[in-house]
């Protein structure tokens, strides 16, 4: 193992956190300055001025303890740069929450900001408003930074890693690596780090134009695009009771929960690939017919007055939990059976691969059942030959068994997490221990009756906290590049 490889890679990545948390370090000295919030805005410079020297001080620490390594990034040296630079980031970006005025405790700073990274949004904030601006600014870069994933900025701005760069991506994104075979990888960095920044303008000057104030825009922006969810707003985009705003940040939200190398394609002028993609077309036909049905169900179960409201909470919810963003306009906790039994699908299989949004992914579900009409048809035609294919590629037999393992393991894992979660919280029932899983596994946000859209998590205690976290970066970095970590053979010499 090249641990001098790891280091260096680490430390550079600690000192990326601290640029970045310079930035709001920087926005709080020019809201003191504008007179927002003077006194919090005071310590929040602080804490974020404090967070920044840690961060750069660790990465430089770091880094010295990685020169003179060999510059070579191999699969396994991947795998643990990965895993580890997830917690190390989350622990780093704990630091503002710690050190602000408010002060919360270290299992909600934590908690916090594995949630903010994962882009999972849960959170324990119940007066967000009250915390400074920069703080909750942070919050959202947190969320920016991990919805494109770290290390795919990080590949993108530096080049020293070469061929290593394709491992990182491959084991830290939903990336179909297969589509960029014929590209560098640091270009393919780059054109997805462009396409981000895009939609991220975009969706800020939509908001801006629509009526919402300049930093509620950039916050809403950033968590839209990396379907995140966090809000500076305690009702979140329910605040704004603005159908324009609704629909604009719906837009988004879908745009993002589909893969961005079909954006590379249409810079790119590669139509014979977008010709063959299956997985957008199923995701809008999943998200389409999930709209009607579950307009049609609040409309004759008289939750709603009329079929213009019914559609337009249908139509908002729908994205936002497919999605895995979490944006909440209404309490669908309160919905009918069958609409929560719907929404609870929509949050496990999630958006498609190389997108922002969580779940299991599109293309995972497709393959898998492909392959089961596959086996069901084998059980009585055993000769007959099948090729299996998504989005124009044929997979080869090991990517089957992966996706079917991958699902199987997810399940396994919701089960043995449900478990511990039910001794730690035994005032909570079935349907909130399972909303608290999947909302964290699966990177969604809210979940059921107690954790549902209109509470937070902060009740839970601090153990509950850890575990939802680890299942977090779990969720995000999809079971193996985080679990491989507690595999003996992954330290042993080549």
């Amino acid at each position: 193992m090249n641990f001098r490889i790891v280091f260096k890679i680490l430390g550079l990545l600690a000192v990326l956190i601290g640029v970045t948390m310079g930035f709001c370090w920087g926005f709080a000295w020019w809201d003191m300055e504008q007179g927002f919030q003077t006194t919090l805005e005071n310590y929040a410079h602080e804490a974020m001025g404090k967070s920044m020297l840690i961060s750069i001080g660790v990465g430089l620490l770091l880094f010295l303890l990685g020169l003179g390594g060999k510059p070579e990034v191999l699969r396994r040296e991947a795998i643990l740069i990965v895993g580890l630079s997830w917690i190390e980031v989350s622990f780093l970006g704990m630091l503002p929450y710690l050190l602000c005025t408010q002060g919360l405790g270290f299992f909600d700073a934590f908690f916090e900001s594995v949630s903010g990274f994962t882009t999972t949004g849960s959170s324990i904030m119940s007066d967000i408003e009250s915390f400074p601006r920069a703080i909750l600014l942070w919050r959202s870069v947190t969320q920016w930074l991990g919805g494109i994933g770290i290390l795919v900025v990080f590949v993108a701005v530096l080049s020293f890693l070469g061929a290593g760069s394709k491992s990182l991506i491959a084991q830290e994104s939903s990336l179909n690596i297969s589509d960029s075979r014929t590209s560098r990888i640091r270009d393919v960095a780059f054109a997805l780090l462009k396409v981000y920044l895009i939609l991220t303008v975009v969706c800020t000057i939509g908001l801006i134009l629509l009526g919402m104030p300049e930093f509620e825009a950039v916050c809403h922006a950033m968590c839209t695009i990396a379907t995140g969810g966090f809000s500076p707003m305690n009702l979140s985009i329910g605040h704004y009771q603005d159908l324009g705003i609704e629909i604009w940040i719906g837009l988004f939200m879908f745009l993002s929960s589909i893969g961005f190398m079909l954006y590379v394609f249409v810079v790119t002028g590669n139509w014979k690939r977008l010709r063959k993609e299956e997985e957008a077309k199923y995701y809008l036909i999943l998200v389409l017919v999930a709209i009607l049905a579950i307009a049609l169900d609040l409309m004759l179960a008289s939750t709603h007055f009329g079929y213009r409201q019914a559609l337009r909470d249908g139509f908002f919810n729908v994205i936002s939990i497919s999605s895995t963003t979490g944006f909440g306009v209404s309490d669908y906790s309160k919905w009918p059976l069958f609409s929560q039994i719907l929404l609870m699908l929509l949050m496990l299989i999630g958006g498609c691969a190389g997108s922002t949004a969580g779940g299991i992914k599109m293309n995972r579900v497709i393959l898998y059942l492909k392959t089961a009409q596959r086996e069901l048809v084998r059980s009585f035609r055993p000769t007959r030959v099948f090729r299996i294919r998504l989005n124009g590629i044929a997979p080869d037999e090991r990517a089957l068994t992966t996706t079917s393992f991958f699902i199987a393991l997810g399940f396994v894992i919701s089960g043995a997490a449900c478990v511990v979660v039910s001794l730690l919280e035994p005032d909570l029932n079935m349907i909130s221990t399972i909303g608290c899983v999947f909302a964290t596994l699966f990177n969604i946000g809210p979940g059921f009756e107690a954790v549902g859209p209109t509470e937070n998590f902060g009740f839970l205690n601090p153990a509950t906290k850890m575990v939802l976290s680890f299942l977090m970066i779990l969720g995000r970095l999809e079971f193996f590049a985080l679990l491989v970590l507690f595999v003996p053979s992954l330290w042993k010499k080549y």
